[in-house]
């Protein structure tokens, strides 16, 4: 399935006609709101929560991306993009501190429909692409970190725009709902398990988050 992405994505340009600047190069950070059910109940039911640091519905994550677009018609834009999301919580009592820190390398392929006046654009689309698991968890009393993986499979809904700020550089805010079947991260067979739930911990997630950056488009 990548390949197909990556062969329209390179063929089907050299036999399109494109307006004159047809290409997007963007850089951005954000803050997402991140709700991951199953182990939002793993840290709050094994204790390593605290009644006043308890995990709640959404919790904030940083999410740094670049992506290219490239214009397919007047109205049309393909894209390929890269996000890392990092997330992580943090608490200590008398039998130590807990952590659990984990990340995500989201590539993804997405389409636009854009609406292009003088010095600015708006972008509405979405897409699909490949999610890369790390979760490192650090129990209390233990001198090191377990580092659990996995890979899945997400999905986003996007609205973007664009102002020119001067030549061929715009300031860029986006807006994302998520949605990443993430799967159990594994370390060599063995998963988080959460023992008053008797089930395997899954990094399974919805999210939404707004994000600044800029914009080179040529």
């Amino acid at each position: 399935m990548k390949k197909i992405f990556l062969l329209l994505f390179v063929l089907l340009p050299a036999n399109i006609s494109f307006p004159q600047e047809v290409n997007e190069i963007r850089g951005s950070m954000g803050i997402d709101f991140l709700s991951v059910p199953s182990v939002q109940d793993y840290i709050n039911q094994s204790r390593f929560a605290p009644a006043d640091n308890q995990v709640g519905d959404f919790s904030s994550a940083v999410n740094f991306s670049g992506a290219y677009g490239r214009m397919l018609s007047e109205n049309y834009q393909l894209a390929a993009e890269i996000g890392y999301l990092i997330y992580s919580y943090a608490s200590t009592d008398i039998t130590g501190r807990y952590d659990l820190t984990f990340t995500s390398i989201m590539p993804s392929i997405l389409n636009y429909y854009v609406i292009t006046g003088n010095g600015y654009n708006f972008k509405f689309g979405g897409g699909a692409g490949i999610r890369f698991i790390s979760a490192d968890e650090l129990l209390p009393g233990r001198p090191s970190k377990t580092n659990y993986s996995s890979t899945g499979f997400g999905l986003i809904l996007r609205a973007e725009a664009n102002t020119l700020l001067g030549g061929k550089v715009y300031a860029h805010i986006g807006t994302d709902l998520r949605y990443d079947i993430n799967g159990e991260p594994e370390n060599n067979g063995e998963t988080l398990y959460n023992t008053t739930l008797k089930e395997n911990v899954n990094f399974n997630s919805l999210s939404f988050g707004i994000r600044l950056g800029l914009s080179y488009i040529f």
